[in-house]
């Protein structure tokens, strides 16, 4: 009787918990049964495991093979046990060395003629690895996506053949190189082609010194989604750890990975008619949606109130805590969902209140399908009004020059943030906010005054308090002054449209 244990990964969310494959060879008729929680697509893999190894010159055992995927408490699912169960096959019928597979993971889904195929989510398998020291032997296809994470010896696989001529140590599979040097310098941003705004900009700035979420409320052509597109080169590029978390949502999701765009913040812009589930993610096993793919990004929503209202709402919670549970009744699934949202939207369903082809009830209830507390989310709502003169735009030193001051800006503020708090302004717990506004009594009754009269819910007090503080970072100011307040206040367009509305 034969018996070996093979190391490999399984897959749950952006994490990849340790699973043994345990293979058991004994007289008896022959049989193969896969044990340990798999599901249909992993206990297929014994047809896929029995021709792999005759098409690749084996000899298939005539045994009872019993496969146990250990600890039968978490799911699998997909083909990456293939190459560690053939792996455990050869071992228990003697072909390999007992231990030659000791400091070794083996991950990969097998062709019937005995070729290694690309799997999903290889990142996460190859970080948690990392952490547990040992080698992992990996299908060849994802040899891109391996030179990404470094501090582990990872060996590309094309086949079992080579998978076995390296464990006999007939002919070694090479070591992937690094291919990450560190984070490249970000181009500065450009702002000829975006006529006037020049609040619009500010507010932009303001949203890119402390991850602020913003709101842009304006008629068609005003140059709403050019500033939205815009704040992706105001931010700072992802650092070597955060360009792996990002890296993992997309390996999970199987999308393409490059050392080029590695350091470069995602940046999703869903079509209105995408759903809850598409956003959120989900499925029978959950995979990452549009919020998760935009971690550590933008998240742009254009034409805002014609995504659903159920759509937008699933949004609140992520918004807050920064990450998404997604539950099913066969698997769970928790994938990190830090984004900054950038929203656009005309304030009428005609486009412009003032065109005359609506009234304002109509107005109002265009605007109602966007809830109040997903509203109380956003910090910053502003106005990018239609201009007074038709212009075509210029480029000119004065712009660009502008555009550059304005990353300057957004980088030392950012850095005045981590230096005193550890963390942005819009991370600030309200407890937290006391010590780091530093409001004197009087800036702070008129906060207070202010709150009042405009009726802010709470949430939206200490958001208004969060934009303060920030304008007074981009100043460098020690502490919250009476005009960073009020021009923290100023940025509730939508607010002031309703107000207007309801008292006609």
């Amino acid at each position: 009787m034969g018996y070996a244990v093979v190391n490999t990964r399984a897959g749950e969310g952006i994490g990849a918990p340790s699973v043994q494959v345990e293979v058991h060879l004994a007289n008896g008729l022959p049989a193969f049964h896969l044990v340990g929680m798999a599901e249909t697509c992993v206990k297929e893999a014994r047809d896929r495991v029995r021709s792999a190894l005759i098409n690749s010159g084996f000899e298939f055992p005539a045994k009872r093979i019993t496969v146990n995927l250990a600890p039968a408490t978490i799911p699998k699912h997909g083909g990456r046990y293939d190459l560690p169960i053939a792996v455990g096959i050869l071992i228990a019928a003697g072909i390999l060395p007992a231990t030659c597979a000791d400091n070794y993971e083996f991950i990969g889904e097998l062709g019937l003629n005995g070729k290694i195929k690309a799997v999903r989510g290889l990142i996460p398998a190859l970080l948690a690895a990392r952490q547990s020291a040992a080698q992992i032997i990996f299908p060849a296809e994802n040899r891109h996506e391996a030179a990404l994470v470094s501090g582990i010896i990872r060996r590309a696989a094309p086949d079992l053949t080579g998978v076995f001529n390296h464990l006999n140590n007939t002919a070694s599979l090479p070591a992937i190189t690094d291919a990450l040097s560190g984070a490249p310098d970000t181009a500065a941003p450009e702002w000829d082609d975006i006529i006037g705004q020049s609040q619009a900009k500010r507010a932009l700035v303001i949203a890119a010194a402390a991850e602020h979420h913003i709101l842009f409320v304006g008629p068609p052509g005003t140059g709403k989604s050019l500033l939205a597109n815009r704040l992706l080169s105001l931010l700072p590029p992802l650092d070597i750890e955060q360009a792996l978390q990002v890296a993992s949502i997309a390996s999970v999701k199987g999308m393409g990975i490059d050392a080029t765009s590695l350091f470069s913040r995602p940046f999703r812009a869903p079509h209105h008619t995408s759903s809850a589930i598409a956003l959120t993610g989900g499925g029978t096993h959950p995979m990452p949606g549009e919020i998760s793919l935009a971690h550590l990004g933008v998240l742009f929503l254009d034409e805002l109130p014609e995504f659903g209202r159920r759509a937008l709402d699933v949004l609140r919670e992520p918004l807050e805590t920064g990450d998404i549970c997604i539950s099913r009744a066969q698997a769970q699934a928790v994938y990190p969902a830090r984004f900054q949202l950038v929203a656009a939207m005309n304030p009428s369903p005609t486009g412009d209140i003032h065109d005359g082809r609506t009234s304002p009830d109509n107005i109002l209830r265009y605007i109602n399908r966007i809830s109040g507390p997903f509203l109380d989310r956003i910090d910053l709502q502003v106005n990018v009004p239609r201009l007074d003169e038709y212009t075509l735009s210029q480029p000119g030193a004065g712009q660009t020059d502008s555009a550059q001051r304005a990353k300057a800006q957004v980088t030392v503020a950012r850095e005045r943030q981590r230096d005193r708090q550890g963390k942005l302004n819009s991370a600030l717990h309200s407890a937290e906010l006391t010590e780091a506004c530093r409001l004197c009594a009087k800036d702070l009754a008129f906060l207070q005054q202010a709150a009042r009269q405009l009726k802010l819910s709470m949430r939206v007090f200490h958001r208004t308090l969060k934009v303060a503080r920030t304008i007074a970072d981009l100043e460098s100011s020690d502490s919250v002054k009476q005009h960073h307040i009020s021009e923290a206040l100023g940025y509730r367009a939508l607010d002031t449209i309703i107000s207007q509305l309801s008292s006609n």
